[in-house]
């Protein structure tokens, strides 16, 4: 027996369940109802949400199907995958089970979304803040209880992000609110942090000295769960061994022309080229200047050529990455498409420490190129990340509109496909140090695509995966040490090339189904115009076709 339930009604309500479990995803939607609160991460709350799951699924599938508009028919397959994908993660991945880097996660992005964007006066968001330290202890207490048997790799990028979170409890927060002139409130904000900083302290000792010692457990996803995990994500129906075989064929591609503009360079040596291009980059202190500059010429570009339309918004402010997101070379904090006004977004890049030896310092700038920071701020900014959510802020669509219902392979596919397409498009056409920049980024990514599924498919190590980033990306150690490890917690940084190569799949298939009235800038206007969803919706929405295939 069909309901006669309204799709929109069902969304407005499954919205709203998540916002009230996902407390911290819903403050970076725009939706600020439930921000005094962490998500509930113990035991019992983790099998009521299977079980509130469960109920959704069954009263989606009650749904009348000959009641859906046109539109409506295409976006129910994403709702149902993302309440599928949402219980598989629970109930098979179990990140929840596995990972204390989750919960730092958790803890160190729900309080910095409250400092960093000015959706509500200080003391408000202060007022939030305080709430949440109060509920640190409960938050660890979960970890403590539910990670019982980790992989060992996960309590090692664990430490490092609890630590990272423990230093943004005692040192950035009192800075954030610093300004406050309740003293009162200041001082329940000191003890609450000292309470706080204690939990995570505790934990600390705990993982060191007790978990890591006898963590036995496989990082490994295998096969079956690899290949579902990213059927119920993104739509993806390609085997492993496809999936790699595509990845194999374009990091070969990659590399020949990587060889051949860097060659052009010097004439001789292409790893020698791009070694000496690498020693061209800022100096320790300057790379959030010399980013900020490079945005400016970016939206010139954009604009004379016009490649997609920029909506007028708020500033991006450039600035150091903070500390507790330093495993990071740089990211993009954009507040949520559903905040009332236009609020202020910050493109972070992640300097040297002042204590790190000279020889720490100059490692880590050569990957801040002049070349690469173009791709990075390309990728992160404009017109990646950054424009993207500009886009995303005119979606009228819920489903569309909601950053809980977005795809990474889009998103990041995206930000990465506008790296090569800014290129192609003639942007810096003389400087052979952007395009080499431009294809190592790309080596990097499809390297991700590479290891990610022998490392969860296969039986890579990581230190296999260490030498596969260091001799086929070219990557110094600790880059390629990062890039290995990375892989283990997160299988989904295969997307970043997934989601490229179905982008530009897509756009040449738009433009031989728009025919003579194809325009870039048309294109990517469309394309942005309706979210963030997964890229076979975008292909149903722009061309009708829900079962070509999105990747060749």
């Amino acid at each position: 027996m069909y309901s006669a339930e309204p799709l929109p009604h069902f969304v407005d309500e499954y919205l709203s369940y998540l916002y009230e479990v996902q407390p911290t995803n819903a403050t970076f939607d725009g939706v600020h109802l439930h921000d005094d609160l962490l998500d509930d991460l113990g035991r019992q709350a983790i099998d009521a949400q299977i079980r509130d799951l469960g109920g959704f699924a069954r009263r989606l599938a009650a749904i009348d199907p000959t009641r859906l508009t046109d539109v409506e028919r295409l976006e129910r397959p994403a709702l149902e995958s993302n309440i599928r994908g949402r219980l598989f993660e629970l109930e098979e991945v179990r990140t929840w089970e596995r990972s204390p880097q989750h919960y730092a996660d958790i803890l160190s992005t729900s309080l910095a979304g409250q400092a960093l964007f000015d959706y509500a006066p200080l003391a408000e968001r202060a007022r939030r803040v305080l709430s949440k330290l109060r509920q640190v202890p409960k938050l660890i207490q979960a970890a403590r209880d539910n990670i019982k048997d980790p992989p060992g790799i996960f309590v090692k990028v664990g430490l490092e992000s609890m630590r990272g979170t423990q230093r943004f409890v005692t040192d950035d927060l009192p800075r954030a609110f610093g300004g406050l002139g309740d003293l009162h409130l200041l001082g329940d904000l000191a003890d609450a942090s000292t309470e706080a900083a204690g939990s995570i302290t505790s934990y600390i000792e705990y993982l060191e000295r007790d978990l890591a010692p006898r963590s036995k457990g496989t990082f490994r996803l295998g096969r079956d769960r690899f290949e579902q995990k990213f059927k119920l994500d993104e739509g993806l129906t390609l085997s492993a061994e496809r999936l790699l075989a595509i990845a194999m064929r374009e990091l070969k591609a990659t590399q020949d022309e990587f060889r051949r503009v860097a060659s052009r360079l010097n004439g001789g040596d292409p790893l020698a080229a791009w070694a000496k291009a690498k020693q061209d980059h800022p100096v320790a202190g300057q790379l959030v200047p010399v980013a900020q500059e490079q945005l400016a010429e970016l939206v010139q570009f954009i604009n004379r050529q016009r490649i997609v339309t920029i909506p007028e918004g708020a500033p991006v402010a450039v600035a150091p990455t903070p500390r507790f997101y330093r495993w990071t070379f740089a990211s993009m904090w954009t507040p949520g498409p559903f905040e009332s006004r236009p609020l202020r977004a910050f493109y972070y890049i992640t300097d040297v420490e002042p204590s790190w030896p000279p020889e720490k310092q100059d490692e880590h700038l050569r990957d801040f190129s002049y070349g690469a920071l173009w791709s990075i701020s390309i990728h992160e900014v404009f017109p990646g990340h950054f424009l993207h959510y500009q886009h995303l802020r005119q979606v009228e669509s819920k489903l569309r509109k909601s950053i809980l219902f977005s795809s990474s392979a889009f998103v990041e596919g995206w930000a990465h496909y506008c790296e090569q397409m800014m290129i192609d498009e003639g942007f810096r056409r003389n400087d052979s140090a952007v395009r080499l920049g431009q294809l190592a980024e790309a080596l990097i990514r499809l390297c991700r695509f590479v290891v990610g599924i022998r490392l969860h498919c296969e039986d890579m190590s990581v230190e296999q995966g260490v030498r596969f980033f260091r001799d086929e990306a070219f990557l110094e150690e600790p880059g390629a040490r990062r890039e290995a490890e990375r892989g283990t917690f997160d299988p989904s940084y295969i997307l970043y090339s997934v989601g490229k190569l179905m982008v530009l799949k897509l756009r040449e298939d738009y433009k031989a189904h728009a025919g003579a009235q194809f325009s870039l800038r048309g294109f990517h206007d469309t394309l942005l115009a309706n979210g963030t969803v997964p890229l076979w919706l975008h292909r149903a929405l722009l061309l009708g076709d829900r079962n070509g295939e999105m990747i060749e």
